[in-house]
């Protein structure tokens, strides 16, 4: 800044009463070698000024300025920001439905026709075109203690993934990649695999989770990628990887396909599509509504 008695100072381009502003204007017009005068006025607010010659580049310039900074800095990509979902309640509803069905089904059985109609069978959905296996073997259960291990882990995670992602939405995200999961565990074992259960879900919902809690926390992208793969391996190992009849392909398709739609929170319009009621109720609508369709293709 430069003041020169001579000069005639009585262009203003500014008149502000935040001290930041000010400095920051002033920083602006000086990287610009903009000569220009700050004095305070009789209500407290301060003025910077210039020469008349000045004016409209000395505008132009904090124009530019504002402009260039306007969303800076920009919000942490993955951010999912304070959010509650209007119905707190849909971990509950899924893991009830689950335990509704199994008390129609039973356990899993050669003469039950639930099992045959629904069950997962890699050689029926990759020979015979059968795709809706891919989601309605997500609402079977072996026996009840397969089905109690399901809904208690899965409500408890559910509940909270629900709140990251809103109903819908997660609703949306656990089908899309329990299906994917279930796809790519029918092209690894190939024909003549059998599989019942929602622990494929739950895995993608931990995976999800993992890609979420540390989606946009660093500036490393390593780490973007590493940490969340290394947390859900730990809980793979930890929860499901042993038991007679554990389907460790599902569970370990289920994390990765998780781990992939994890990353929904990093699209720049994730927090405005999530506050949306009315697409967050669509979302829900479609996707029970796909789960009930694929029941009534199981049967037709």
């Amino acid at each position: 800044m430069v003041s020169d008695p001579g000069q005639h100072w009585g262009v203003s381009v500014l008149n502000t009463a935040d001290p930041e502003t000010l400095n920051t204007s002033s920083l602006v017009l000086s990287a610009a070698a903009i000569e220009h005068r700050i004095r305070t006025l009789a209500d407290g607010r301060q003025e910077i000024s210039v020469i008349a010659e000045n004016q409209e580049r000395a505008l132009y310039e904090l124009y530019r300025y504002r402009e260039d900074n306007r969303n800076w800095p920009p919000a942490a990509r993955g951010d999912t920001g304070e959010y509650t979902p209007m119905f707190r309640g849909m971990s509950l509803v899924v893991v009830g439905g689950l335990a509704l069905l199994y008390s129609i089904t039973g356990d899993w059985h050669q003469q039950s026709g639930w099992f045959a109609a629904g069950a997962g069978d890699s050689t029926a959905i990759l020979n015979g075109g059968q795709w809706y296996r891919l989601v309605t073997p997500l609402t079977l259960h072996a026996d009840i203690g397969h089905l109690l291990s399901n809904c208690l882990l899965g409500g408890l995670l559910l509940h909270f993934f629900f709140h990251l992602t809103g109903n819908g939405i997660g609703l949306m995200a656990l089908l899309g990649s329990a299906v994917l999961g279930n796809l790519l565990n029918v092209l690894g074992h190939g024909p003549g695999h059998l599989f019942v259960g929602f622990s494929t879900a739950i895995f993608s919902v931990i995976g999800m989770l993992c890609t979420i809690s540390h989606a946009g926390k660093s500036g490393r992208p390593l780490l973007h990628i590493f940490i969340p793969i290394m947390a859900g391996l730990a809980l793979l190992a930890f929860l499901g990887s042993s038991g007679e009849r554990t389907d460790l392909g599902g569970h370990l398709f289920g994390l990765a396909s998780g781990l992939i739609f994890g990353n929904l929170v990093r699209l720049p319009a994730f927090p405005a599509l999530r506050n949306s009621l009315a697409l967050q109720t669509t979302l829900g609508v479609v996707s029970l509504s796909l789960a009930i369709l694929c029941w009534l293709l199981a049967f037709a």
